[in-house]
């Protein structure tokens, strides 16, 4: 149904962008996915930045009323998101204690349950200031995105 989009650079493009948007998977299959469908790696990457990214000042700015107005409305959903709001505090410890370059760290490092959602939301959950947070997340995601590009290389080189 969807082939003749698939099949355009465009559609790979978008496809690579929607990918790198979602939870936990982000860009860490964003990016491969891209340039494994033959897009380009500056296009890919940017692909994979851009859909990434996109999410990240909503979540500092939003999440904590979302989070509200969720359990106002579906009570089945307070386990789900107090399992979200503890995971964030536990590893928002981590960025207390090491400063702003706790959460670079911790988003740069491109492992399932890191990254800009993650980061965004001990961001918000932290208080910190959206533009600062913005831009720590962004550099993270820029190293991330670095380190799946050598790996996806290695990858594609090897096989």
């Amino acid at each position: 149904m969807f082939a003749w989009i698939a099949g355009t650079t465009f559609g790979k493009f978008i496809s690579t962008f929607l990918i790198s948007m979602v939870p936990v998977i982000e860009l860490r299959l964003g990016l491969p996915y891209g340039i494994a469908h033959g897009l380009s790696y500056p296009l890919a990457l940017t692909a994979a930045l851009l859909g990434n990214m996109l999410p990240v000042p909503f979540i500092i700015v939003y999440i904590r009323r979302v989070f509200a107005w969720l359990r106002g409305r579906w009570q089945a959903l307070d386990r789900f998101i107090a399992r979200q709001e503890e995971r964030a505090r536990t590893h928002g410890e981590t960025v207390n204690r090491i400063g702003i370059w706790g959460l670079l760290i911790f988003v740069a490092i491109p492992l399932p349950g890191t990254g800009a959602w993650t980061g965004a939301l001990i961001a918000a959950l932290l208080h910190l200031k959206a533009r600062q947070a913005t831009a720590v997340i962004f550099v993270g995601v820029c190293i991330a995105a670095a380190i799946m590009s050598a790996g996806t290389y290695a990858v594609i080189n090897i096989v």
